[in-house]
């Protein structure tokens, strides 16, 4: 899977970075996205954040420790919904630190990593580990990494290109393995009657099991 997953994510990552370089989103900078609470800056700062945090990961330190997979990463996660939980809080904060430099930098910064990874990509290899910087003593294989940010780049393009009024999404490949990793997240989270239950009943569905996000 490395060839195919390591591709799907760079031209996902090189669509953001086109994303992150238009007018109209820096036209709209300071105006407030369609996520509640998140200007638009902030929300690209955070769509940035998975080009970014790749090379960052990358230059991590690694020890061995067992790797989180790309589902149990979402599968775990408390309080998405939750506008002021602790996990949205800090990735508000997370997000309007890197938008501060403002939306040349951010797109220059973006492109920038994004050409370096798309060189380094090919040299990994399929073993390669990355640091969870943000998780302290946690590490994950580079692919189900990459797994995990074609979901954020997947659902955070389509975010961004609404509230800026542009037509951009992520590509296929990506895409399908979003969906594959929230899927998988759901159903260790609620559970396969559950997950059944959103699918096709949806009138019984009192938890929203599909909701990974």
């Amino acid at each position: 899977m490395t060839t195919e997953m390591r591709k799907a994510y760079l031209l996902a990552a090189e669509r953001a970075v086109q994303l992150l370089a238009t007018e109209e989103l820096a036209r709209c900078w300071a105006k407030e996205s369609v996520l509640p609470g998140m200007s638009v800056g902030g929300l690209a700062g955070h769509l940035a954040r998975s080009v970014l945090q790749v090379e960052w990961f990358l230059d991590g330190q690694v020890v061995g420790a067992e790797p989180v997979s790309p589902v149990r990463y979402y599968a775990r996660l408390v309080g998405t919904s939750v506008p002021d939980s602790a996990l949205n809080v800090g990735v508000r904060a997370r997000s309007e630190e890197t938008a501060a430099a403002g939306p040349t930098v951010v797109a220059e910064q973006a492109q920038a990593a994004w050409q370096r990874l798309a060189d380094r990509m090919g040299k990994e290899p399929a073993d390669r580990r990355v640091a969870i910087l943000h998780r302290p003593g946690e590490e994950m294989l580079l692919d189900g990494y990459l797994q995990t940010r074609c979901v954020e780049l997947a659902v955070h393009l389509d975010d961004l290109a609404l509230s800026v009024g542009v037509r951009c999404s992520a590509p296929e490949a990506a895409l399908a393995f979003a969906v594959d990793v929230l899927v998988a997240a759901a159903r260790e989270r609620s559970g396969d009657r559950a997950v059944m239950h959103a699918l096709a009943r949806r009138e019984r569905d009192v938890a929203q099991a599909l909701r990974v996000l």
